[in-house]
């Protein structure tokens, strides 16, 4: 009851329009005065939380991508997956989600995603007669893969809170984040097929015109390759992955592209640097969150009312999936994760809870939060790029909605989805 009352009081701040690292800050720096009367321990707190040598994964992760957008590669990544899926029903829609995870596998961000394939593929789509609302949908939906095929952010500061393998976390994301792209990709099929709107399509890319695409985009595909190749291999851990991957961008950037200089550099530096400093605070913040709670030892209360109700494995993570969905309506992916991790974790290991397939589980939901109104950021990623009716990008969302919840479940229901390949790879429990 104490948690959910700190967890309505937090809501009600940050619905306030108060920035989030300082609602969280602020709110538990009062906590922290009202049930321990000083604030001495904050600073030990904050610089112990920013100290972790896995975060510098996150401003090279972000270099890394703003270097391959300012270089304008995701340009030939969909020109790629457009050649290659062109003669299918639906086959633009197809190319707009492989381009969607071939650039999640790149930026490690659902925003940057939706941004950098919606801005290409969205006049696309309607110019070969999707319906708009289609187009939105499949854009912000796709978009959400960002953070669940790796790099992801959120999975790196999943593995700092829990102390978790981040190079465990990411190979766990791979197959869910597949099966999604291949489930948006069948419906964008379907729809096609239906024959409600007629599409156009094109003949068949020649072996030539495969070819050539292929190369063109050859170097821009080996990029994410290398990077996950190299972790699977052991040849580098996950913050080493982030700096040969940032290199190798810069490397591809300015002598195959020949389109990005020391000006480029700077600016994708900078832009990495806000990203960075963005999601630092919000950490500092949720230090602080963290602190408190543990101080007033919520989770361990957490970890005996679920000894005293006696309650399972599955009817503990449907509650924990309800909360988190009802959070996303209202709170940011990082915010979230921030804010309930150091509360759950004892208690699902007290039940046996793989950290790992939780982790995947809940990036799954934090993608279901992506699009989900009123504060669904890819909704208003898709409404800046096209300034749409919010109305009819709602409904064009509403599909992928559901096949998310769908493919929540269906990881819910066989774990072995998320956990086969870390278990391959890294020898995971």
């Amino acid at each position: 009851m104490t948690f959910l009352l700190i967890l309505l009081g937090m809501i009600a701040l940050l619905l306030t329009g108060m920035p989030i690292f300082a609602g969280l800050a602020l709110f538990g720096g009062g906590l922290l005065l009202f049930t321990q009367g000083d604030l001495g321990a904050l600073s030990e707190v904050i610089f112990g939380e920013l100290n972790r040598y896995l975060l510098v994964a996150i401003p090279l992760f972000a270099l890394m991508a703003h270097v391959m957008i300012r270089a304008k590669i995701v340009d030939d990544l969909y020109s790629t997956a457009h050649t290659l899926t062109r003669h299918l029903p639906g086959g633009l829609g197809i190319a707009t989600i492989g381009a969607c995870a071939l650039f999640a596998a790149i930026s490690g961000s659902s925003v940057a995603t939706a941004l950098t394939v919606g801005s290409v593929a969205i006049p696309q789509m309607i110019r070969y007669g999707y319906e708009p609302k289609w187009a939105y949908g499949l854009v912000a939906a796709g978009g959400t893969l960002g953070i669940l095929i790796p790099p992801s952010a959120p999975m790196v500061l999943f593995g700092v809170i829990t102390d978790t393998s981040v190079g465990a976390l990411f190979m766990a994301g791979v197959v869910p984040g597949l099966m999604i792209a291949l489930l948006f990709a069948g419906w964008s099929v379907i729809q096609a097929s239906s024959g409600a709107v007629a599409i156009r399509r094109e003949p068949r890319a020649s072996f030539g015109e495969i070819v050539a695409a292929v190369r063109k985009s050859f170097w821009a595909l080996m990029l994410p390759a290398s990077v996950l190749g190299g972790m699977y291999a052991g040849v580098f851990t996950a913050t080493e992955a982030a700096a040969a991957g940032a290199l190798a961008a810069i490397l591809i950037a300015g002598f195959v592209y020949r389109n990005f200089g020391l000006a480029g550099l700077w600016h994708s530096a900078i832009d990495a640097c806000r990203t960075s400093a963005m999601l630092f605070m919000i950490v500092a913040g949720a230090s602080v969150f963290g602190y408190v709670i543990t101080k007033m030892r919520i989770p361990q209360e957490m970890v005996e009312l679920v000894i005293a109700m006696d309650i399972g494995k599955v009817s503990f993570l449907i509650a924990v999936m309800l909360l988190i969905f009802v959070l996303g309506m209202f709170l940011e992916t990082i915010s979230i994760i921030l804010i309930t991790t150091p509360v759950l974790i004892p208690a699902m290991l007290h039940l046996g809870i793989n950290p790992i397939w939780y982790a995947v589980l809940l990036t799954v939901n934090l993608e279901i939060a992506l699009i989900t109104p009123p504060v669904g950021m890819n909704i208003f990623t898709i409404k800046a790029i096209t300034n749409a009716p919010m109305a009819k990008i709602v409904r064009g969302i509403m599909p992928y909605l559901l096949l998310l919840i769908a493919s929540l479940a269906v990881l819910m229901a066989f774990p072995e989805i998320s956990l086969w390949l870390p278990r391959k790879s890294f020898g995971v429990d």
